[in-house]
């Protein structure tokens, strides 16, 4: 893993077209102050030349006008032509480039192309960037893509915290980067649960409570509920550590042990409960626990729901984490299709995953193309007070989309869904089923009614809302709740 620049530098990019439009955007915000009325000739040169590498196809009449052969050099220019189309757009792309919009704008284009994207769930159908002109329905098009995807909540490198236990640690960079994606998919499925899935970030204070309430549970102190400081200390019996990198699986069993623990402390003080939903980390029978599909079992949702409203109600919202291992040294190609039709569920919550030893949280998918947000920038720690209306949380949301080849993402992931109800999870399990169907027996995983007392994997007796694995022979638990074989899953 490499750390990023800070924030306010050029991230790296994962492709010459991404590298190309930073530049960019590097060039031409170094002019946007300079005001319309004092731009001369000399000035429109560059924008020209910048921006017509980005927009070529329909601004080619732009650049015509402004660009000038050697043989000519030495000519006076031809007088203005205010009344020509190509002035017209000259004006526009002038506004433009000065606007504060122009990094947005570059860090949706510089990835998607004309076929739709699926982003957590809901499809944008981004055919056109001419949106104004009534091309596109507006609710689906680029534009709203991007408020969607810089409302997501942004988790990434920090430094400047307070020492973890005794590691004398103030920075996570360089190893912390699956414990950031973990937490950006719970965080967005907090989200999801207190504010809706059609939630946007608006630019007024002050901000929602329930907002603000939930990036104060993700702050760097052991005093946030899901801080790196608490989840590292939950993961240690499944190899977290300071300074230590760590696989999904591990990260999923990481949460399901904090969030027992938070619960309990919860109980104890008659306190507010932090995490309103059940989890169900999603293993499955004796062979999907040594590497088989995982199996979605109903009746052990059904009792985790149980469990978690105390018996008061058959069900309550819940997050299921599905860990998977999809290949050895790469992931298998038969896998990509379905795992690209996980994310046109209105479940989805996207993906730990991406290229090996580089976590980063999948939330969308265009063609074959991945679309991420990347912890791996590095920000000053910022713990924001739950009372705190008026905080910046500028640092928790980023509109540059990044993407990665499917066929490059590492085969050990997580994908993650969030269930409202039961109407949802039956919903679920149905859409789920429809793409076991499509899987040509080899299924990302499956869903039973319930699973065979012989092969019984969860005992639901901790009254906590979380599984608990329980082989039938317990001679093969190694103290930890799990069996010496599955080591291997803690890639």
């Amino acid at each position: 893993m490499t750390s990023l620049p800070g924030r306010g530098e050029a991230p790296p990019s994962d492709s010459p077209l991404e590298e190309g439009l930073l530049a960019a955007a590097a060039a031409s915000s170094s002019s946007a102050d300079d005001s319309e009325s004092k731009e001369d000739s000399s000035s429109k040169q560059p924008k020209a030349s910048i921006l017509s590498g980005v927009f070529s196809p329909p601004f080619g009449n732009f650049e015509g006008q402004q660009g000038a052969s050697p043989a000519s050099e030495n000519k006076p220019p031809p007088p203005p032509k205010p009344s020509s189309g190509s002035y017209g757009w000259s004006r526009i792309l002038r506004r433009f480039v000065c606007s504060g919009s122009m990094w947005r704008l570059l860090g949706c284009t510089k990835v998607l192309t004309s076929s739709d994207v699926w982003f957590l769930g809901k499809c944008y159908k981004v055919s056109s960037l001419e949106e104004s002109d009534g091309g596109t329905d507006p609710d689906s098009g680029h534009a709203a893509f991007l408020e969607d995807f810089s409302s997501r909540i942004w988790i990434t490198y920090r430094k400047g915290f307070e020492t973890i236990a005794d590691s004398k640690l103030t920075s996570d960079v360089n190893w912390g980067c699956m414990v950031r994606s973990s937490q950006m998919l719970v965080a967005q499925a907090l989200i999801f649960h207190h504010l809706g899935r059609s939630w946007r970030k608006t630019p007024e204070k002050p901000y929602n409570p329930e907002y603000i309430g939930v990036l104060h549970l993700f702050g760097d102190s052991e005093a946030c509920a899901f801080s790196i400081h608490n989840l590292l200390q939950a993961g240690k019996s499944y190899g977290l550590a300071a300074g230590s990198w760590v696989g999904p699986y591990a990260m999923c069993r990481a949460w399901q042990t904090l969030i027992r623990t938070n619960r309990e402390q919860a109980d104890s003080a008659d306190g507010k409960e932090n995490f309103p939903m059940a989890l169900y980390v999603v293993s499955g029978d004796e062979d999907g626990e040594r590497g088989g599909a995982p199996v979605v079992c109903i009746d052990v949702a059904a009792q985790l729901c149980s469990d978690f409203n105390k018996g008061q109600s058959t069900w309550s919202p819940i997050l299921l984490l599905v860990p998977l291992v999809l290949g050895l040294d790469k992931i298998n190609p038969r896998y990509i299709p379905l795992l690209k039709e996980t994310f046109t569920l209105p479940q989805s919550l996207g993906i730990l995953g991406g290229k090996p030893g580089t976590s980063t949280y999948i939330a969308g998918v265009q063609d074959d193309r991945a679309l991420y947000l990347d912890p791996h920038d590095v920000q000053m720690a910022v713990n924001i007070a739950p009372d705190n209306l008026e905080a910046d949380t500028s640092s928790y949301h980023c509109s540059v989309v990044r993407d990665l080849a499917l066929d490059q993402i590492d085969p050990s992931l997580a994908i993650g869904f969030y269930c409202r109800d039961k109407d949802d999870f039956d919903d679920f399990c149905s859409r789920a089923s429809e793409l076991v169907e499509k899987a040509n027996g080899a299924p990302l995983f499956t869903v039973v009614q319930s699973i065979e007392p012989s092969k019984q994997m969860y005992k639901q007796d901790d009254g906590l809302g979380c599984s608990t694995s329980s082989m039938a022979n317990k001679d093969d638990l190694d103290g930890s709740g799990e069996t010496g074989e599955e080591e291997w899953q803690i890639l």
